[in-house]
C-alpha cells in the first residue's frame, strides 16, 4: 500500500504545511470580495509570512501541484456549506489506482484505497497517521471507512466518499467555508517527537500533543503573546501575522 514515487514526490512538498484557520480569519478582514485565495496568492503569503491555510486551501494547492507534475487528481469531500465541511484529494498512479491525500487532517503520506488489490490488507497500519494506527474498511468501490486506533484503546472512524467533486461545486464550498469564521482558533501541524512524527494541535486556547504513546495535554492560556511564541516555534509562522490573526478571535 505504498504510494507511487511520483505521487509521494509531490506530497513531500507539503511535509511542513500546517492546517489552520488563522489565515482564514486574517484574510477575511482584508476586504477582498472573494475569500478563497488562488494558489498564486497562497504562495505569495507563504513566502511572506510562512502561512498555509485550512483544508480547502491545502486541497486546492495540492491539486495544482499534482497538475503541474502530470498526475491526475481530483477533490473529494463531505458536509459542504456547513461548519463541519472537510475536503481531501484523490490522486491516481499510472495504473489508475487511487490514493487518499488528506493534508487537512495532517496525514503522513498518501493511502492506497483500492480495496480489491492483492496488496490490500485489513490489518492495522502504522506510518500513515500521526499518533494512531489506521485500518481501511471497504464499504463499496466508491466509499471507504478509515478506523483510527489510538494508544489509549479509543477508536474513531471517518468515512470517505471517493467520488470526484465537480470543480465548480468544490470552489463554491470553499468560498462558503472561507466566509464562515468560527469563534475558536485552530492550528494543527506535524512535529518530530522521540523518533516519530507526532500531531500537535492548538484549539480554543489550549494545546495537545498526540503521539504513539498517547494524548498529552499541554498549555492552556488565552494570552496571545504566549501562542505567538509557541506557534512561531512549531511552524515558523511570522510573529506579526500570528498576533494579528489571533487578535481576530478576541473581538
Amino acid at each position: 500500500m505504498i504510494p507511487s514515487k511520483e505521487i509521494l514526490k509531490t506530497w513531500r512538498k507539503f511535509d511542513d504545511f500546517p492546517m489552520e484557520t488563522l489565515t482564514k480569519a486574517w484574510y477575511f478582514h482584508k476586504g477582498a470580495s472573494i475569500k478563497q485565495r488562488e494558489v498564486s496568492l497562497m504562495k505569495e503569503h507563504r513566502n511572506q509570512y510562512g502561512i498555509t491555510g485550512n483544508c480547502f486551501d491545502l486541497a486546492i494547492w495540492l491539486l495544482d501541484e499534482f497538475r503541474q507534475d502530470g498526475i491526475t487528481a481530483f477533490p473529494i469531500g463531505s458536509q459542504f456549506h456547513t461548519e463541519h465541511a472537510h475536503v481531501a484529494v484523490v490522486a491516481l498512479d499510472d495504473q489508475g489506482n487511487r490514493f487518499l491525500c488528506d493534508l487537512g487532517d495532517q496525514w503522513l503520506r498518501p493511502l492506497l484505497v483500492e480495496t480489491q488489490r492483492e496488496d490490500y490488507t485489513k490489518d492495522r497500519l502504522r506510518g500513515f497517521f500521526p499518533g494512531a494506527e489506521i485500518q481501511v474498511q471497504p464499504e463499496n468501490n466508491d466509499t471507504v471507512e478509515i478506523l483510527y486506533h489510538r494508544p489509549n484503546g479509543k477508536t474513531s472512524k471517518q468515512v470517505f466518499d471517493l467520488n470526484p467533486i465537480e470543480m465548480n461545486d468544490f470552489l463554491r464550498g470553499a468560498e462558503y467555508s472561507q466566509n464562515l469564521i468560527g469563534s475558536k482558533p485552530l492550528f494543527e501541524c506535524r512535529v518530530p517527537h522521540n523518533g516519530e512524527t507526532a500531531h500537535w494541535e492548538f484549539y480554543n486556547w489550549e494545546s495537545f500533543l498526540s503521539t504513539n504513546d498517547g494524548l498529552h495535554k499541554e498549555d492552556q492560556t488565552e494570552a496571545i503573546s504566549h501562542w505567538v511564541d509557541v506557534i512561531h516555534q512549531k511552524a515558523n509562522y511570522n510573529k506579526g501575522f500570528l498576533f494579528d490573526a489571533l487578535s481576530k478571535y478576541k473581538k
